[in-house]
């Protein structure tokens, strides 16, 4: 490993390696994921230091904004894609990440840490980054582009139903909503079922149904969700109607309707320990994209953040009626991104970090994806934390 370091380095490795071991470890540890990544390859101790268990890089409690693309007629042009706010760069992931028989027909999705893929008949998962894919057994009611969320260790110690909870390296996934099929046709009857998957029985629990006022819109295209102090809440994108489900009581909350003044689109998301609203307004200047901070016990909101101008009008340029209704938006941490899935922008997006208490929010673009960039029918983008470990493990560095 060390006789292919050139000189220049290698007399500037010995010269860090005079500081102590602890000194060091603090100094790595706050450097970027992918610049760890290859020094943990410099010398021996080095990689001793970053493969210990007590080594943790600042970087990894920031969310990384994966974005992936689907093409409905030849596969293998799909093509997904992470970004690391903290490096401010994009990293195109090998195919090897994505599930074997994804298609058309199933929805691909991440959260809490893990790669989700949901079929007609089937549903498996595996960790972010590093592949290994598992099938569950069916759920009682199989659906396409469902809500996924994973219930964290904390929440699962709150129920009695989840308190078994042996092996932490997999998770208890909840899963509402979604579009059921029954004889390759839509189910008009169906009945918005939410189930609760428990990893140590590989088994569906089935919970109360999403409330109906939901039924008109049921799919995560139409609706987005944010996990939030064992509450898994549920938001129409267009409709402003909120619910939350309580992973402990198992019950839903009364729908209520969330919709500052103005606005024509939004998305909840959980950010800063706080639930958030994020979205385009119609105001008397012109479009606006703003966020708020909800009170989840009231439902009041108040605004934190508004979009610069010239970065909503980057985003979506043009004069037409409908050009927001490619805009998406997600969430996790300290960070909201808000992207356009149109191709021929070539998926243009920005990032809002949010300080601590919301006191201070700062935007910024995000670069362009790494070419080539293939033509897709379908963009999905979600939020999610990252291990080092699977990364130190992983193929992308």
């Amino acid at each position: 490993m060390e006789d292919s370091i050139p000189n220049t380095l290698k007399e500037s490795v010995e010269s860090l390696n005079f500081l102590s071991s602890d000194l060091i470890q603090l100094i790595l540890s706050h450097l970027p994921i992918r610049s760890i990544i290859r020094c943990s390859a410099v010398c021996k101790l080095w990689h001793a230091i970053t493969t210990a268990s007590s080594f943790s890089p600042t970087a990894t409690n920031t969310p990384w904004f994966f974005l992936y693309g689907r093409n409905n007629i030849f596969v293998k042009k799909n093509q997904a894609f992470a970004f690391d706010p903290y490096s401010n760069e994009w990293i195109k992931l090998p195919p090897n990440l994505l599930p074997p028989s994804i298609s058309h027909e199933s929805s691909f999705i991440g959260s809490g840490g893990f790669f989700f893929n949901t079929a007609a008949n089937n549903f498996s998962f595996s960790p972010i980054l590093k592949p290994s894919w598992r099938e569950t057994t069916p759920l009682k009611f199989s659906r396409l582009n469902p809500l996924v969320g994973v219930i964290n260790e904390a929440d699962s110690n709150l129920n009695n139903n989840l308190k078994n909870y042996s092996n932490s390296s997999l998770p208890h996934i909840i899963v509402v909503g979604g579009v059921r099929f029954i004889g390759g046709l839509v189910d008009i009857e169906d009945n918005l079922a939410v189930e609760i998957y428990n990893p140590n029985l590989n088994s569906w629990a089935h919970c109360p149904p999403l409330p109906v006022d939901f039924r008109a819109a049921n799919s995560s295209q139409s609706l987005s969700s944010a996990l939030l102090k064992s509450k898994f809440y549920v938001f129409g994108i267009y409709s402003c109607f909120i619910s939350s489900f309580d992973l402990i009581n198992r019950v839903w909350s009364d729908v209520q309707t969330l919709r500052p003044p103005g606005v024509i689109v939004s998305f909840i998301i959980s950010c800063r320990n706080q639930l958030m609203l994020a979205g385009v307004c119609n105001a008397c200047g012109g479009p606006s994209f703003n966020v708020w901070k909800i009170d989840e016990s009231t439902s009041e909101f108040s605004e934190v953040a508004i979009m610069p101008d010239e970065l909503l009008e980057w985003l979506f340029d043009g004069d037409e009626d409908d050009k927001y209704a490619s805009l998406k938006c997600v969430g996790f941490g300290g960070f909201i991104f808000v992207f356009n899935e149109e191709h021929s922008r070539n998926y243009p997006a920005c990032v809002c970090e949010i300080g601590a208490g919301s006191s201070e929010c700062r935007w910024r673009r995000v670069p362009e994806l790494p070419e080539p960039v293939n033509r897709f029918h379908k963009v999905i983008g979600f939020c999610s934390t990252v291990s080092f470990s699977q990364l130190i493990d992983g193929e992308i560095a």
